[in-house]
């Protein structure tokens, strides 16, 4: 055996351990999504079919109406993988859940706004005192509104809180049983595109948004690779998305038979760029925690950078 063999034979004993272990992965891979973001382009072309078959995994897709439902899920470990906006982690790691923050997806905060009726007496956001405001619960709307009312100099407890899902609170808005409704898109998006609704305030008006991706901590934990080859296939859906809005806005409504043109509206005032959770989404994410703490809507403070997973993309 000359020098040439050897060495190939040492390079294939050290191979085939890693091989095992890089493609150790489990039966099925479960993914939590709502009616919005990139995870749908990703769903739409496959791109997690196509990158796990030669593992044999099995990908499904649960849908969601808001963020708190799915993360939830994703606790009790019902799902592996999803994505949400700013604050229903809050409320999930204030509740000891288990999970971890694996990317992010910053934002402007353009996809979301509160809304009111034309001909209705608000004005500005100071108005907004001794009315009824619709949210859903622990979603980045609840921290919309609170921020508004801080930029406002009002309190919390100057507004009549109504916790309400998209679906409910879009009822209650179009029968004008609620005096505002703080919400995200593509909701915002139906709901501006009815003839009588006016914008009091974008959030990036009041405040800086980011979604986040998020995992199973034992899942991460187990199968830190296929976490982030899931972030791959999301960043390689955000680069495509930027890059074809139009093509996007179809995927869109084929997935969620929301009209194109609605669509189209969510596409060109969204961001598209995943990237790894760094110090600065951290110190923003603090703050919103601090926020709901300090306002005792969190039982206990809590340190987001606790529950943050490292993602280093394969450049």
């Amino acid at each position: 055996m000359n020098r040439r063999d050897i060495l190939a034979l040492l390079a294939s004993a050290v191979a085939i351990p890693a091989l095992a272990q890089t493609t150790q992965a489990p039966k099925q891979l479960r993914i939590g999504y709502q009616k919005n973001g990139v995870l749908l382009i990703a769903k739409q072309q496959k791109l997690f079919e196509t990158r796990f078959a030669p593992l044999g995994m099995e990908v499904k897709f649960v849908e969601f109406s808001s963020g708190p439902p799915l993360l939830e899920a994703l606790n009790a470990g019902a799902i592996d993988y999803g994505t949400t906006g700013d604050s229903p982690p809050i409320f999930a790691q204030a509740a000891r859940a288990n999970l971890l923050y694996v990317a992010v997806q910053p934002s402007a905060g353009s996809t979301s706004a509160i809304l009111i009726k034309e001909g209705s007496p608000i004005r500005g956001l100071a108005e907004l005192k001794g009315r009824k405001v619709a949210f859903t619960k622990a979603s980045s709307a609840h921290n919309v509104t609170i921020a508004a009312l801080e930029k406002a100099g009002l309190q919390y407890a100057d507004i009549t809180a109504v916790y309400l899902q998209p679906a409910d609170a879009a009822a209650a808005f179009t029968r004008g049983s609620i005096d505002a409704w703080t919400i995200w898109d593509p909701y915002f998006a139906i709901a501006e595109a009815q003839p009588g609704t006016k914008i009091l305030a974008t959030a990036a008006d009041i405040v800086r948004q980011n979604s986040y991706y998020l995992a199973n901590r034992d899942f991460t934990t187990k199968y830190p690779h296929i976490v982030g080859a899931v972030n791959e296939e999301i960043a390689k859906a955000s680069r495509w998305t930027s890059d074809n809005r139009g093509q996007a806005a179809e995927l869109f409504a084929q997935a969620t038979g929301i009209p194109k043109e609605i669509q189209a509206k969510t596409i060109s005032r969204s961001e598209f760029v995943i990237a790894p959770v760094n110090e600065d989404v951290i110190a923003e994410q603090q703050a919103i925690a601090d926020r709901f703490h300090k306002l005792e809507l969190i039982p206990a403070p809590i340190k987001v950078r606790d529950i943050v997973w490292t993602w280093t993309p394969n450049t």
